[in-house]
């Protein structure tokens, strides 16, 4: 019994660092507020593969791990964003914009938990991924224009209930002989963000940004195909119609 507990601790940790990062942020401590949603985003990452290494995946379990998300990698990220960039916006905006983050996260969870998905991808970018870039993002807000920041946040929030592939690292498992390191590896973390909050917060930005924009890119690629071929079906109308 205690042995099939022990992922939902870590989705718990989760739970508790997301929802430490909202007061954090509301206290206008926004590099803490971040760093409370990055190792949350690790032990988002460890609980799952702890259940599968225990042979204790369980429905109570996903679900709870999607209700912990939708804390952490969507109300979380969206607020910080909100305290730090979107207050001197009018109200109604600002309220809008960050209120699309976290729906199109619930969305995205919601989907994920009830559509099956194709072997070795995830459907539509992470909601972890998501709200890891609009967390540290908001760090940049004194270098970024609002106007950016806010595009950048619609941005994120389409790309979750999109239909891109993004690749799905979640199925490199952990031993069962190596789960009593999860608890180091989550200890070691805290302590590095402790030392380095602002420098660490914007280091882990660069490679979550690049695995949005490898979305992005996707979503590109599917539309100058059909572009293509339509300027290729025009011009052999053109054509046929010439020779007449």
């Amino acid at each position: 019994m205690l042995t099939k507990s022990i992922p939902n601790l870590f989705t718990l940790g989760n739970l508790f660092l997301g929802f430490i990062s909202i007061i954090l942020a509301f206290n206008r401590e926004a590099e803490w507020a971040a760093i409370m949603v990055i190792v949350a985003m690790l032990c988002d990452g460890l609980d799952g593969r702890v259940a599968r290494a225990l042979n204790a995946q369980s429905e109570f379990g996903k679900e709870l791990d999607s209700l912990s998300d939708v804390i952490s990698f969507g109300v979380a990220p969206a607020f910080i964003m909100y305290v730090v960039a979107f207050q001197d916006m009018p109200a109604a905006a600002a309220w809008i914009v960050t209120a699309i983050f976290p729906i199109c996260g619930a969305l995205r969870l919601a989907r994920f938990n009830v559509v099956a998905g194709v072997p070795g991808y995830f459907i539509g970018l992470p909601i972890p991924a998501a709200g890891g870039v609009l967390c540290t993002l908001a760090l940049f807000h004194t270098e970024l224009n609002t106007i950016i920041l806010v595009l950048s946040t619609l941005l994120l929030s389409y790309l979750m209930v999109s239909t891109v592939k993004y690749p799905n690292f979640k199925k490199v498992g952990i031993p069962k002989k190596a789960i009593w390191i999860t608890p180091i590896v989550v200890a070691i973390a805290v302590f590095v963000a402790y030392k380095f909050p602002g420098t660490l917060s914007k280091m882990i930005f660069v490679p979550l940004l690049l695995y949005a924009l490898y979305g992005l890119k996707k979503n590109v690629e599917r539309l100058f195909p059909k572009r293509r071929r339509k300027n290729k079906s025009v011009d052999e109308a053109n054509s046929e119609t010439r020779s007449l």
